[in-house]
């Protein structure tokens, strides 16, 4: 039975939904901001306009999106706002966290385990790392370079303003390659917590048949989950709308920095005990250095003290733990 195992980590807390020993699904929640489901105290800061994309703000002086305007409220007015999606990484300010307003008062949501029916894990995991084991460092790996292989092809994901694209190729028939890369798009769709609007790029079958072939082959790696989709069309391209209540795990190496100075701090929990040295390249190192709480979290974690070595040679990617 497929078993969600949720870790707190530094910085973050990872969910990984595990079935075989395999990750089939995943979210990640960053400390400091808003949950979907969160009910948060604000003010109407900005009415938008003709009705739409108002703003409202926290005493923080946190924006939240309201893309509908609350009617018969002003400027300045007292708010209860529901997250109904949390901010997405990146630069584009338009993706902060989105709202509604709702009747009464400011609650915060259950711990994500509850949330899910989860177990939590032990962190730093002692003995074995079992998040490691179900495959979450390959994960992150498919994250951030967008390249997702498979038996016979690869998949090549990017982001867009507009939608997550996802391009299939290999050296496939192009009808098994339809079939293949159609599930295999799917399981990575749910397995990089991928939402919102999605365009599958599938290869041109000989017919119809081979269409409904890998639209079958789609729709039962995403069983059991919500999504709506187009029918597969003649150039092999398919569209699909999932629920978006929290960015995937591709929307959060939109900002590669941080997140691969979290998955540094997770490698750093895993490995060991005791005093140690953090290489990374200098923007890693610089991020970790204004953010000292996490690395007080990681020398309580490990017991014993941790510095920061910058290595401008290192790959953004390439940070590693080294003995003190």
């Amino acid at each position: 039975m497929p078993e969600w195992w949720v870790e707190r980590g530094i910085g973050e807390t990872r969910a990984a939904l595990v079935e075989g020993g395999r990750i089939v699904e995943s979210l990640v929640e960053l400390d400091g901001g808003f949950r979907a489901g969160e009910r948060v105290a604000a003010r109407l800061g900005s009415i938008g306009q003709n009705g739409r994309n108002a703003i409202a703000r926290t005493t923080e002086g946190r924006e939240i999106l309201l893309p509908s305007r609350p009617t018969g409220v002003s400027e300045g007015s007292a708010l209860t706002v529901e997250i109904t999606r949390e901010a997405i990484p990146g630069h584009e300010p338009w993706k902060r966290p989105i709202g509604r307003t709702v009747d009464g008062s400011a609650s915060s949501v259950p711990p994500l385990e509850a949330r899910l029916g989860g177990r939590l894990l032990p962190f730093p995991p002692s003995p074995g790392d079992p998040l490691g084991e179900a495959g979450w460092s390959d994960l992150l790996a498919e994250a951030a370079s967008g390249l997702v292989d498979f038996a016979g092809g690869r998949l090549r994901l990017f982001l867009t303003p507009a939608m997550t694209l996802i391009d299939v190729d290999g050296v496939l028939p192009p009808d098994e390659l339809a079939s293949a890369g159609a599930a295999a798009a799917g399981q990575a769709i749910r397995r990089l917590g991928i939402a919102g609007s999605i365009g599958i790029d599938l290869p041109t079958t000989r017919g119809k048949a081979a269409r409904a072939a890998a639209a079958e082959e789609l729709d039962r790696a995403l069983r059991g989950t919500q999504f709506e989709r187009t029918g597969v069309n003649g150039f092999g391209f398919v569209h699909l709308i999932r629920p978006r209540r929290r960015p995937s795990l591709l929307e959060l190496y939109g900002e590669p920095v941080a997140a691969e100075a979290r998955a540094l701090l997770r490698r750093a929990g895993t490995a060991g005990f005791g005093p140690a040295r953090l290489a990374a390249h200098p923007r890693v190192v610089a991020l970790l250095g204004e953010n000292l709480g996490w690395l007080e979290q990681l020398a309580v974690q490990r017991g014993g003290a941790v510095t920061l070595r910058p290595d401008e040679m290192l790959a953004i990617s390439a940070g590693h733990v080294e003995p003190a």
